[in-house]
């Protein structure tokens, strides 16, 4: 009889389940659950970037593309880029387009993290950049952010959180989970920490196009900061394109020769077709940028008044498409939060755990969600805390 344990490496073996999907198969045997956990556009893909894409295919354009993708698309990202956050690639060989953002996080890390180098993680943060880091063998590092300072990272906690065994930092703004946005003058500041070290920053830009009353600021397009920073971004927020797994990453091409290697042995390139349907949305589909997001207002706006008219102790959130309220008040915490919902109202959240020991007390709800659902969800919100006040 095999012994599995001993197949599996141990670094892989100690990685736990992703915190978001464990209530998910809970809600799936309730008819009448209302989930507002996942971080999904509720639009579906615009008409015209669907038609690309199935042009391609009638077209007969089902073969591999290069390693770095279409060239065509290439160059889309990189005027893109130039026109929206001021910061220029060279669509040759300082871009390279993934499977999803989350290929291009996990490509990034392997390929500049090494045994026991320290990768430092913001949190709450988004739930792969610790464990995809560990896969390394190097050391993810939290450094806590509270509501009380937005949930934003300052140049102080960053220049305590570094050792000499630093290798690289996480910046990801507008965030997952809190929504908090850090502006131009904030990011300055952080890059005046970096100035004179070898801290290579890892941008995971995938909100930046749901900003609501602040343009977004790229933390390459800083004096600087260029040289030592790789972008990750993709589609699947920004133009409701998540099953089409796409996303990119630019970065100088000393460092993108790498990713670049890494990524023709791992995956080959993205899909044909939706490469494709993504020179479309690039070329044609700004509108529709700007439509979705004006939805997502009107979601934060209606839930961030409701939860506090509610009572809940609650951030603002000034980016991507989550709120974060502290739950301290009603539960144990916010797993505890969750479980109780989840049972007696059949609302499905996310607890702030499972992004890191800074968000316990707090949980996760996504207005990805049309307003008719968040009503619903809502109302069931407010019977539930009703029996705890």
């Amino acid at each position: 009889m095999i012994d599995y344990s001993k197949v599996v490496t141990p670094l892989v073996a100690q990685v736990k389940p992703s915190g978001i999907r464990k209530y998910f198969g809970i809600t799936e045997t309730m008819p009448d659950a209302i989930s507002l956990g996942v971080g999904e556009p509720d639009f579906i893909t615009p008409d015209h970037i669907m038609q690309a894409g199935i042009d391609s295919l009638k077209q007969g354009k089902t073969q591999y593309t290069a390693n770095a993708g279409l060239k065509d698309l290439r160059y889309e990202i990189s005027r893109y880029l130039d026109r929206r956050f001021n910061i220029s690639y060279n669509p040759d060989d300082e871009v390279v387009v993934t499977v999803g953002g989350s290929e291009a996080i996990d490509m990034c890390l392997r390929a500049f993290l090494s045994v026991g180098d320290e990768f430092l993680i913001p949190e709450p943060a988004f739930v792969c950049y610790g464990p995809l880091a560990s896969i390394t063998g190097a050391v993810p590092v939290a450094i806590p952010t509270v509501k009380e300072n937005s949930f934003k990272l300052t140049a102080e906690a960053l220049k305590a959180a570094i050792t000499p065994k630093t290798k690289a930092l996480l910046l990801s703004y507008p965030n997952n989970p809190t929504g908090a946005v850090m502006t131009h003058d904030e990011l300055v500041e952080i890059a005046k920490v970096l100035e004179g070290t070898n801290i290579v920053v890892f941008s995971d830009e995938i909100y930046a196009e749901l900003s609501y009353g602040l343009k977004h600021t790229s933390f390459a397009s800083l004096p600087g900061m260029r040289e030592r920073t790789v972008v990750v971004s993709g589609f699947s927020k920004a133009f409701a394109m998540t099953g089409w797994r796409l996303g990119y990453c630019c970065g100088p091409r000393e460092l993108m020769q790498y990713v670049l290697r890494l990524h023709q042995y791992a995956l080959m390139c993205a899909s044909t077709p939706a490469q494709y349907a993504a020179i479309e949305a690039l070329r044609n589909g700004m509108g529709d940028i700007q439509y979705m997001a004006e939805k997502y207002d009107e979601r934060r706006k209606f839930l961030y008044k409701s939860l506090l008219d509610l009572g809940f102790d609650c951030f603002e959130p000034q980016g991507a498409f989550y709120i974060f309220p502290d739950v301290s008040m009603f539960a144990k915490d916010g797993t505890d939060f969750v479980e109780r919902l989840i049972e007696e109202q059949h609302v499905a959240v996310v607890p702030g755990e499972a992004f890191g020991d800074s968000g316990k007390n707090h949980v996760r709800i996504s207005y990805a969600y049309s307003l008719e659902n968040l009503k619903k969800a809502l109302d069931r919100i407010e019977k539930f805390i009703a029996t705890r006040r």
